[in-house]
């Protein structure tokens, strides 16, 4: 099968913003994305949008075909499919558009992800998010998101001898490199003992450990037509993208505090790549929860990612950056559009136009877009030829 390029990319600032309807931000993306790409809505054959849970945010159903019309496409009259994987629906939809891309069945195809999650009270936008748990036997008894990862915290501990402070590193790490980018929800700096003294959300967890509540929409453009590939700027390969599950409930896993599918995927991501670990120089992860993050890292590097954490090793400036974007924690978690940031995110960091938290000589980025915890993954490897 042939190659397949990221050739546009476009994103809207993340976070609380009030005067933008969904549409308007999904259509900011998309026009962003193809005025980067040089091309026209009518070189366009299909659109995959990610979208979690617009119908009870606000209202709004049929979310791709929405996005099509607001962004000037809906006259060509083709395929748009909308994407749900949970918080993992923009990695679905970025891995959608790739197959179907890389099989032939399309040349060049549309992907953007796109939440407005602020239109209601942030109780009620917690329980939204609960709708990715099992609802018969998590949320029927009042279990949330938060409190579950709370759990997989404390058996991870207990599980391996982790500290309070090791995954408490990963909102510092984020909030650094958040600062540093212009579309991020926060750009303050904090400190470990920000984290370990702030509100409890779930003890252990505090609300620094969390990823917030945020709107935004992110486009991108692929293709594998060898004349648009030619003619943009800084055409980058998708060099694979995989996905993987596990089960949705917490207690069918043998272990809460591991992750096999963010195992399985971004093992098999690796190896249809061609390549080892050791040659990714940016990972770009799911931190909704700071565990999650330092449990991703685990599933990826092994065990050497706890004396990673520890010795400041995640850092855009050092040897294997995490979330040079500012990941969820800072940069934003609009659902279904947390997953192609990610990617819009590799593209900046692989063009060289990160700006201040640009890592040097970046070839390969390992994108991990996850839906709950560890129930979706999808992960995409990026890079230049």
């Amino acid at each position: 099968m042939r190659d397949v390029y990221i050739i546009g990319a476009g994103t809207t600032k993340f976070g609380e913003l009030w005067d933008s309807s969904l549409r308007e931000l999904a259509s900011e993306a998309g026009l962003k994305a193809l005025m980067d790409a040089g091309i026209y809505a009518e070189d366009i054959d299909a659109l995959y949008g990610a979208n979690t849970s617009g119908g009870q945010f606000v209202d709004q159903e049929q979310v791709a075909a929405l996005i099509a019309d607001y962004s000037g496409i809906s006259e060509l009259n083709i395929p748009s499919i909308r994407i749900e994987a949970g918080s993992a629906s923009g990695g679905a939809a970025l891995l959608q558009a790739f197959l179907a891309v890389k099989s032939g069945q399309y040349e060049t195809v549309a992907v953007g992800g796109v939440e407005k999650m602020t239109d209601v009270p942030s109780e009620v936008a917690n329980e939204i998010i609960g709708g990715s748990l099992d609802a018969e036997w998590e949320t029927f008894f009042g279990a949330t998101e938060a409190s579950l990862a709370a759990m997989v915290a404390k058996r991870h501990e207990y599980d391996t001898g982790v500290k309070r402070e090791d995954y408490a590193q990963f909102p510092v790490i984020a909030h650094k490199h958040g600062s540093m980018n212009e579309t991020s929800h926060f750009r303050n700096v904090i400190k470990i003992e920000d984290v370990l003294k702030a509100p409890f959300v779930s003890e252990p967890l505090t609300v620094f450990d969390t990823a917030p509540i945020s709107d935004g929409a992110s486009a991108l453009i692929i293709s594998a037509d060898k004349k648009k590939i030619k003619n943009a700027e800084h055409p980058l390969r998708i060099k694979s993208s995989t996905a993987a599950n596990d089960f949705l409930s917490l207690h069918d896993r043998k272990s809460i505090d591991r992750f096999g599918a963010v195992r399985k995927s971004t093992k098999s991501a690796l190896e249809l790549a061609g390549l080892e670990v050791g040659k990714v120089d940016v990972f770009e992860i799911h931190d909704s929860y700071s565990i999650a993050g330092l449990i991703q890292m685990e599933e990826i590097l092994g065990k050497e990612a706890i004396r990673m954490t520890r010795d400041g090793e995640f850092y855009y400036n050092s040897s294997h950056p995490v979330n040079v974007s500012g990941g969820l924690k800072a940069h934003g978690n609009p659902l279904g559009a947390s997953g192609v940031y990610q990617a819009v995110e590799a593209v900046l960091q692989l063009r060289g136009n990160a700006g201040t938290r640009q890592v040097k000589n970046a070839e390969n980025i390992m994108i991990h877009n996850m839906g709950g915890l560890g129930t979706t993954s999808v992960t995409s490897i990026i890079g230049v030829d």
